[in-house]
């Protein structure tokens, strides 16, 4: 193996084996442009400063969470052939300059929207299919495309199937409250919307432009996933210890979720995403 391109051809027949489908795609569609720049090149001849060059040009405009991103889809890429082709090729990744321009950004100080103000953008919403959305966001902990991917067909009462979710599974279920459901079960029934048709059959800007117009109505900025994050945060009342899953890939920080719940009727109705076990349980 010597160029580029037979590198990454190796590499992503590695990862189609072990990864998930969104790491794949993301791998996939990166190393596609930096191969169609060098991929005739020789692995020992790719500088610091050829990574540089390409990464700014690649990035450019783009946030710095996904200018880390795509730093450390190609310093992983390196890093793999050097410990597992050829202990002999340098990561031309691994240089100060280049670990301090790629680096994670500064953590923001979320503002925690109170149950009261949830409930009033809710209840003064008029229009039945916004509001759903957003009791489906703030209820629910659902994630704006999921929302907007869900069909009639994934709808079951209390449960809602979500299909090829961000966490990079097969599927995933939620569970909504009773009137939630109701009201989202009497809706798929008045549109008289057949089986493959989505329930919400918007895009994500008018959907976003529901919300801010939700948010409006109580004077503040709302984002959808203001709502989620409200989902997740305000469990924490009194009572005893619980997990709750907000459908992430992985068991880090922000995947899973201790919060306190004051019963396990309040849990049940208000925080779907749940798995209901003691801390400390197995």
């Amino acid at each position: 193996m010597k160029n580029v391109s037979q590198a990454v051809d190796v590499f992503m027949g590695v990862q189609r084996v072990n990864a998930g489908e969104k790491t794949i795609k993301n791998y996939s569609l990166f190393l596609a442009k930096f191969v169609s720049q060098f991929g005739k090149f020789d692995l020992r001849t790719i500088s610091s400063e050829d990574i540089l060059s390409f990464l700014v040009q690649s990035t450019e405009g783009q946030k710095q969470s996904t200018k880390r991103l795509k730093y450390t889809l190609l310093k992983s890429f390196f890093n793999f052939l050097s410990t597992s082709i050829d202990e002999n090729i340098s990561n031309p990744c691994n240089t100060k300059v280049l670990r301090k321009m790629f680096r994670l950004p500064t953590g923001r100080l979320w503002t925690i929207l109170e149950k009261d103000v949830v409930d009033e953008i809710i209840f003064r919403t008029n229009n039945v299919r916004n509001r759903l959305m957003l009791e489906l966001m703030a209820r629910g902990g659902m994630r704006i495309g999921e929302v907007l991917k869900l069909r009639a067909k994934d709808v079951d009462d209390r449960k809602l199937l979500i299909t090829k979710p961000k966490s990079g599974r097969e599927y995933e279920v939620v569970y909504i409250p009773k009137k939630v459901a109701e009201r989202l079960r009497d809706y798929v029934r008045i549109m008289k919307l057949e089986q493959d048709q989505a329930v919400f059959p918007i895009g994500y800007s008018g959907a976003r432009a529901a919300v801010k117009k939700a948010g409006l109505i109580v004077g503040i900025d709302l984002n959808p996933h203001d709502l989620r994050r409200h989902a997740a945060t305000f469990a924490s009342t009194a009572g005893h210890l619980y997990y709750l899953s907000m459908g992430h890939a992985k068991k880090t920080s922000t995947s899973f979720i201790w919060v306190i719940f004051r019963t396990v009727q309040r849990l049940v109705s208000h925080f779907p995403r749940l798995h209901v076990k003691s801390r400390g349980l197995t």
